[in-house]
């Protein structure tokens, strides 16, 4: 099995790692590659740099590329005919950058031929599905779309099959691309499932009080996003206390430091601990970090969301029912404070929870292997 990922935040690789796992749990013998060492002349380096700097100096220029270049067109939100977390302007195209990384793959599936292609970055399902059409890979190559939205950017007709989380766009994704759509559950580790709440030995070892509601803040693993004014919303409440998530973002953990509002946390390997002993997670985004806390039943308020899509997926995952979406302080003060409302809260994580009762990625990638490895189409 060769899984192909990009090393955009944390988000694609965390899912790589763990889909990895269970399928050398099966005895698969798996290969994991970033997408972006594909690319020759070092641009897939680049690349990152640049989106790095986009989404924390200028998201007014990520959003205008979003729109012209993922959705194809300008669009507010979606239109009749289409399903929540989807774009009108959707369909199966390529890239013109990925051709750049074609040859590179079809060097490497040749020297090393593996049985199945799992796609858990969109650039790389653009790579698949060219080789694929053209006759140079010669396995099935399977998508796995881990957002809550897709934009045309994930669609490649070329490719075998999609597996999504999310049920309202798996008709969509099919109808896109002509192949089949099979919905699947979030990849995310069972710590988070496992974990149990211990309220005072997360308060003893942060510095708070065992009384203190938390409320996890989290802007991603490169901490982007209006972080400081929704930490300091959260604490003026009086009746919540932030626990911000800043990950590898030294300047944000500063500045928090500076304000006096946090606890600000860097990087950190008791997540699952940290989500069962919380009231709700705040996020900016719609990955990896909000389908691990609907694993460990933590309620998701998706706060301001970065654009494009970030801001997609989080009405995705309201439009489902899994998460609240709100945009203003008071709105954001009056989720958290709808959440303590244990039938609301229950609403909530039910339906959450109910997305890990689909298929399991690495049991429909072993059982269903999608073919007898002839070119779709």
């Amino acid at each position: 099995m060769l899984i192909l990922t990009a090393a955009m935040g944390t988000g694609h690789d965390g899912v790589a790692a763990e889909l990895a796992a269970r399928l050398a749990a099966e005895n698969a013998d798996v290969e994991i590659i970033d997408v972006l060492r594909l690319f020759p002349l070092r641009l897939g380096p680049a690349l990152r740099r640049w989106y790095h700097w986009m989404i924390l100096r200028a998201p007014w220029l990520y959003e205008l590329i979003y729109q012209v270049f993922f959705l194809g067109k300008r669009t507010s939100g979606t239109s009749s005919g289409t399903s929540p977390g989807t774009s009108p302007a959707a369909s199966s195209s390529t890239s013109p950058l990925t051709m750049l990384a074609v040859p590179r793959l079809r060097r490497l599936v040749e020297a090393r031929p593996p049985d199945e292609v799992v796609s858990t970055f969109h650039l790389a399902a653009q790579i698949t599905g060219r080789l694929r059409e053209r006759g140079g890979l010669a396995c099935p190559s399977t998508v796995l779309v881990m957002d809550f939205s897709v934009h045309r950017l994930w669609l490649h007709g070329g490719n075998d099959r999609y597996l999504c989380p999310n049920p309202d766009i798996i008709g969509h994704i099919a109808a896109r691309t002509h192949r089949p759509a099979l919905r699947c559950a979030p990849v995310v580790r069972p710590d988070f499932a496992r974990a149990t709440a211990d309220p005072g030995r997360v308060a003893g070892r942060l510095g708070v009080d065992p009384g203190d509601r938390l409320v996890l803040v989290s802007g991603g693993s490169w901490g982007v996003g209006e972080i400081v004014a929704t930490a300091r919303a959260v604490a003026a409440s009086g009746r919540y206390t932030p626990l911000v998530l800043c990950g590898n973002n030294a300047v944000l953990r500063r500045r928090l430091d500076e304000a006096g509002v946090g606890p600000a946390l860097g990087w950190r390997d008791d997540l699952p601990e940290l989500m069962a002993s919380a009231h709700a997670l705040v996020d900016n985004g719609s990955g990896l970090t909000c389908q691990e806390a609907f694993a460990a039943g933590l309620p998701v308020v998706v706060h301001r969301p970065i654009p494009g899509h970030g801001r997609d997926g989080a009405r995705a995952m309201a439009a489902l029912g899994a998460s609240l979406h709100t945009g203003s302080e008071p709105e954001l003060l009056e989720a958290l404070d709808l959440l303590d409302d244990p039938r609301a809260r229950k609403r909530q994580t039910d339906r959450a929870s109910a997305l890990f009762y689909s298929m399991p990625v690495q049991a429909g990638l072993i059982s269903s292997p999608g073919g007898s490895g002839s070119a779709p189409g």
